[in-house]
């Protein structure tokens, strides 16, 4: 349960800043975008071959540009204008890039929110036990963990990617299933090799910040009161050493959240993710054209860069809030 002092300081901090209701408001937005993207999409996102009368590509609504093609045997120049069924454009390959956006947002929000459960459900336990029993305990798992720290997290992702191969799975679509978006993919693409890989690269720190948590709480007062009652170690860890080493942890994770979409988006650019619907692969898609058709890669990119900035808003004030040795005003 959370206290009510802890509820007291997550208002008063939310209400005095307005970089936490910027972030929620972006986060929600694009929760709720990715979602409902088979209802908000105006294409299938897989489908090919949106290519304007002279086979172009479609400008956004409103924009224009000028390119060569081939008629009658003849290179001529022609200008192609925006259309009102492709708002944002199309790529290369004439998919719609509004509707591969929205997608695109499903696929990295799982894979943060995943990844980052993957690492909290394995760093936490590694960490706490490190810390409360110490000793050679301590030492063999956080030797461990120097290791995986040692190498970089894209390093040492694509090693494991290169090992364990691109494993995609797919979870049915629920808006599909109902009959609200025909003519939509039924099934969600998840890269499940990717989002293990980043819950394995990323869960040495929830493991060395829950390690120093529990090295100071081991030693307090009510830990001692509850061994003193003959409480088992695994009681005083669920019970005593786990609640109060959250504050941290959840700050951590929030952050990770956002550590983890840009790491996805890196593999995805380099062709790794194990599906196409990524933000990352869409700006992989756009880099060739980048100055005569920017929007390819703008969007996603766009995308991600507010994805991120909305998880660290919140992650601040998440912080700041719970977090007793931060002052603030009228803290």
């Amino acid at each position: 349960m959370i206290s009510k002092r802890v509820k007291s300081n997550l208002k008063q901090t939310f209400s005095e800043s307005l970089l936490p209701k910027i972030g929620l408001v972006l986060l929600l937005s694009i929760l709720i975008m990715a979602m409902f993207a088979p209802i908000l999409a105006t294409h299938d996102p897989t489908r090919t071959g949106h290519y304007t009368e002279e086979g172009a590509e479609y400008p956004p609504l409103g924009h224009e540009y000028t390119t060569q093609v081939a008629a009658d045997g003849e290179i001529g120049e022609v200008t192609v204008q925006g259309s009102s069924e492709h708002v944002l454009g199309t790529n290369n390959v004439g998919q719609d890039v509004y509707s591969r956006f929205l997608y695109g947002a499903r696929v990295s929000l799982l894979v943060g929110l995943l990844g980052t459960s993957m690492a909290v459900a394995i760093g936490v336990p590694v960490g706490l036990v490190a810390g409360y029993y110490g000793g050679r305990i301590d030492d063999g798992l956080m030797r461990i963990a120097d290791v995986m720290l040692a190498f970089p997290a894209l390093v040492l992702a694509l090693a494991l990617i290169g090992v364990f191969g691109e494993s995609p799975f797919y979870v049915p679509d629920p808006i599909v299933r109902a009959g609200l978006a025909e003519g939509m993919p039924e099934s969600i693409p998840i890269p499940g090799t990717v989002t293990i890989v980043v819950g394995l690269v990323t869960w040495v720190w929830f493991a060395r910040v829950a390690r120093g948590e529990a090295l100071s709480i081991r030693n307090e007062e009510y830990v001692k009161a509850a061994r003193s009652f003959g409480a088992s170690n695994r009681t005083i860890l669920l019970k005593h050493v786990l609640p109060n080493s959250l504050t941290p942890i959840i700050v951590l994770a929030t952050i990770q959240v956002a550590v983890i979409i840009l790491l996805e988006a890196s593999l995805a650019y380099l062709g790794f993710s194990g599906t196409t619907l990524s933000w990352g692969y869409e700006i992989e898609r756009g880099q060739d054209v980048l100055r005569t058709r920017p929007w390819v890669s703008m969007l996603p990119g766009i995308g991600i860069v507010l994805a991120v900035i909305s998880v660290n808003l919140l992650g601040d004030w998440l912080r700041d809030a719970l977090d007793p040795n931060i002052e603030g005003e009228g803290r």
